[in-house]
């Protein structure tokens, strides 16, 4: 068994213990650009509705990216994905309906990457389910207004990374996405490693940290 499947089994435990008690469990995953939290979010979640159906789903925080409609007027469009292009309310708002647990279910966007749109209710989460994994960036952040979503999670994640090894995973992305070598830099140098470098200073400190490279 790996560091890393032990490192889940172990977090699977403590959700699905908090699960038992009866209320909604809403956990923070957070990361820089490229370190692997959608991947460890989706794997907890595997994990935890293995053991049982419908224990758990995934609030990823990147379908709350303004769109290009208005990230290009405002001159925004080349740092996509730094903190100030995101609809921090309209995530904290979503998170205030699935911890009240008022409504049959909650419909939440999911980003599509491959045409950089959000896409509006793309997953449906149920009542019912008592544990959520939220996975993004900037979930720890120590700045207004994320600080405001602080008090949102029961249990916090950090996922670290060397940047060396950001920086493969990261470079591997755009190529997969048919970007030129001109723009993978500009990527790289001017958004991507700079956020990560913004997540690991500025994040508060969390419950759990998990090392992924």
């Amino acid at each position: 068994m790996t560091a890393e499947t032990t490192e889940i089994a172990a977090l699977a435990d403590l959700l699905e213990a908090r699960a038992a008690t009866g209320g909604r469990v809403i956990a923070a995953l957070a990361g820089a650009p490229g370190s692997g939290k959608s991947t460890l979010a989706d794997k907890l979640a595997g994990k935890l509705n293995g053991r049982q159906v419908g224990l758990a789903a995934v609030l990823p925080m990147d379908g709350y990216h303004y769109d290009d409609l208005h990230l290009v007027p405002a001159g925004l469009r080349p740092r996509k994905g730094a903190p100030m292009t995101f609809d921090v309310g309209g995530l904290y708002h979503t998170l205030l309906r699935l911890r009240a647990r008022e409504e049959a279910e909650v419909a939440v966007p999911v980003f599509d990457r491959k045409i950089e749109i959000a896409r509006a209710g793309a997953r449906l989460i149920p009542k019912e389910v008592p544990v959520i994994l939220v996975e993004g960036n900037w979930l720890l952040l120590n700045q207004s207004p994320w600080d405001r979503l602080r008090p949102m999670f029961d249990l916090t994640v950090m996922v670290e990374v060397p940047e060396h090894a950001l920086r493969a995973r990261l470079r591997g992305r755009w190529e997969r996405l048919g970007l030129t070598e001109a723009e993978i830099i500009e990527k790289l140098e001017e958004n991507d490693l700079p956020n990560g470098r913004w997540v690991r200073d500025g994040s508060i400190a969390a419950d759990h940290v998990i090392r992924n490279g």
